[in-house]
């Protein structure tokens, strides 16, 4: 039976992603890809030019994925509940794709294309403009949305970050019921002793 247009391209990407799920961080060749498929590194080359451009597939599935979640939150949600639905809603997105966790936290991005990382950095950004879009909805007009929204962004790849060098043993959303409070609540405040 002959493979739909883009079929192939959909299995490259989704064995990059399970080889990233791995807990040990080892660098992945394109030879270790091309043997996980059982395939010529050539086959490889027909559907991507790169290895850069595999992982930038990758990407571009994390921002489509995260992204019409977020605009579904947004729009299905309360004001007030839309910070704290996205806070789930990434927390648990890494829970889910480990694999793209390491990518997301640039673990898995460190000796590729420089532009890869800057790639993540602009999707970060637009998360924390959007964690800034429902908390300016949310709250009252002298609140410091954007600090806010970066904090609520610090504590995601934070969570992130703990998940992948735990070896994927540390759910981001542990203790989530405890934490979200206080993370959320108006009235918490950072003290700074200088």
């Amino acid at each position: 039976m002959a493979r739909q247009p883009g079929q192939r391209r959909e299995e490259i990407l989704q064995a990059l992603a399970n080889m990233l799920e791995a807990p040990e961080t080892a660098k992945i060749t394109t030879a270790a890809l091309a043997a996980r498929l059982e395939v010529s590194e050539a086959a490889l080359y027909r559907h991507f030019p790169s290895k850069a451009r595999m992982y930038e597939g990758l990407i571009e599935f994390i921002e489509a994925t995260l992204f019409s979640l977020v605009n579904k939150v947004q729009s299905e949600n309360t004001a007030d509940r839309q910070v704290e639905q996205i806070m789930v809603l990434l927390l648990g997105f890494a829970s889910r794709n480990r694999g793209m966790a390491r990518i997301l936290i640039g673990d898995a991005l460190l000796h590729e294309d420089p532009r890869l990382q800057q790639r993540v950095t602009q999707l970060l950004d637009r998360l924390e403009a959007s964690l800034r879009q429902s908390l300016r909805m949310a709250r009252p007009a002298g609140t410091d949305n954007q600090e806010r929204a970066n904090m609520l962004l610090c504590f995601v790849l934070g969570r992130w970050q703990q998940l992948v060098r735990s070896g994927f043993s540390r759910d981001p959303l542990e203790g989530w019921a405890k934490v979200a409070p206080v993370l959320l609540s108006e009235g918490s405040r950072i003290v700074m002793p200088f």
